[in-house]
């Protein structure tokens, strides 16, 4: 048998929000790994354990789920008046691919705390108490976040009382801000890429009768694709279990994705579906009512202003996932969206909606600017710690 060398690779494994994933320095990787392409791939791919037929992950740090299958790159920022710049990349569980498409919001709230620890940012900024204003380029999106991270004694603050649903212990808060968040990109355009705040939205016949949805569709945070839980047979309640162990749903959750990034011109055919799966997201929403969520906790309707259920990489979300909930506060925002409807109508600033693990605030300020609707920016709170730090071992013919 060979003997094939492992390479260590200086790392850090790391929670934000609501996801966990590996970080790296851009200047840490292998050369041939230091740009895009094949072989950083396929070395994001062997650090997460990918392609794995039995979705598991044994052999590698992800977790076999959306959340926990990511790596994240920083640098220190090529652009004006940002101090990093933030690469993020969703590794596929079961297939070889990782896709670029888009953010992660929660592992963006990481992205402000690794890069003050892993020395990116000018010490001259940090205070020893109080706050540190870390200024991201998002890369995958060509976007600014503003990450407000608390520090003490001149280190990121981790531990605090700030709670998270669907993160178990409490931590520091981090403040987060999506400058500008809706995509003005080549790829749709506009906030709302069809020009309409609801389309009937063309799918297959077995997922809906008649074959036609309505569904908001938008790209603020992330494309996403929103459409009722009851025109889809659901509540609006519904736990990872309800969806995750039933293909059929699955099936027909992933046929109204595929339609709506098509509609919104992300694909050109369905078949190109497979290799996106990152985006756009599925959500469904619908108006308040009680129910349990994940961790036996009871959330009355009262609470909320709306339900959201989300699929991420084809599987209902734990929780919200960080950009989906920009996605959210946006299309709040906007009187007439189905988001909006589901909240109750009118104008709104900021939303609290229920999820599977409980509840989350996001505010959004949007504005129509000769008839076109824009979102200036987006807030909401996450936290981030690190879990492990040291190097992830990789065999060197992997990649």
């Amino acid at each position: 048998m060979s003997q094939v060398p492992q390479v260590k690779i200086p790392a850090t494994y790391m929670r934000g929000g609501t996801s966990k994933g590996v970080f790296f320095r851009l200047q840490d990787l292998p050369e041939r790994c230091q740009v895009p392409g094949e072989a950083r791939d396929k070395l994001f791919m062997r650090v997460i354990g990918s392609p794995d037929p039995y979705a598991a992950h044994i052999d590698g740090m992800g977790g076999a789920t959306s959340s926990t299958s990511k790596c994240v790159i920083l640098s220190k920022s090529s652009q004006p008046d940002h101090d990093v710049d933030y690469l993020y990349g969703q590794v596929s569980i079961d297939k070889p691919f990782v896709d670029w498409s888009g953010n992660c919001g929660n592992l963006s709230t990481g992205a402000g705390a690794f890069a003050i620890h892993a020395g990116l940012v000018d010490p001259a900024r940090i205070p020893e108490n109080g706050t540190c204003v870390v200024r991201i380029w998002q890369a995958n999106i060509q976007k600014t976040i503003i990450a407000h991270v608390p520090i003490s004694n001149g280190q990121v603050q981790e531990i605090g009382d700030f709670e998270l649903d669907g993160v178990t212990f409490p931590a520091a808060e981090i403040v987060l801000e999506f400058l500008d968040p809706s995509d003005d990109g080549e790829e749709g355009g506009s906030m709302f890429p069809t020009g309409n705040l609801v389309d009937d939205l063309e799918v297959p016949a077995d997922v809906v009768k008649g074959g036609v949805l309505k569904a908001t569709m938008i790209s603020a945070g992330i494309p996403t694709v929103f459409v009722n839980a009851e025109d889809i047979g659901y509540q609006g309640t519904e736990l990872r279990e309800d969806i995750n162990g039933n293909p059929e749903a699955l099936a027909r959750l992933e046929a109204i994705r595929v339609a709506g990034a098509l509609r919104m011109g992300l694909i050109k055919t369905p078949e190109e579906a497979l290799t996106r799966q990152h985006t756009p997201k599925v959500a469904f929403v619908s108006k308040p009512k009680t129910y349990t969520a994940s961790s036996g906790k009871t959330i009355e309707a009262g609470e909320v202003d709306l339900l959201v259920r989300a699929l991420s990489m084809g599987k209902l979300h734990h929780a919200m996932m960080g950009t989906c909930a920009v996605a959210i506060g946006t299309a709040a925002a906007v009187p007439g969206t189905l988001v909006n409807l589901a909240a109750g109508g009118g104008d709104r600033e900021a939303v609290r909606f229920g999820h599977p693990s409980g509840t989350l605030r996001v505010g959004a300020e949007a504005k129509q600017i000769n008839g076109q609707w824009t979102v200036t920016k987006a807030i909401m709170s996450r936290s981030a710690r690190i879990l492990m730090e040291g190097w992830v071992r990789v065999p060197e013919d992997a990649f």
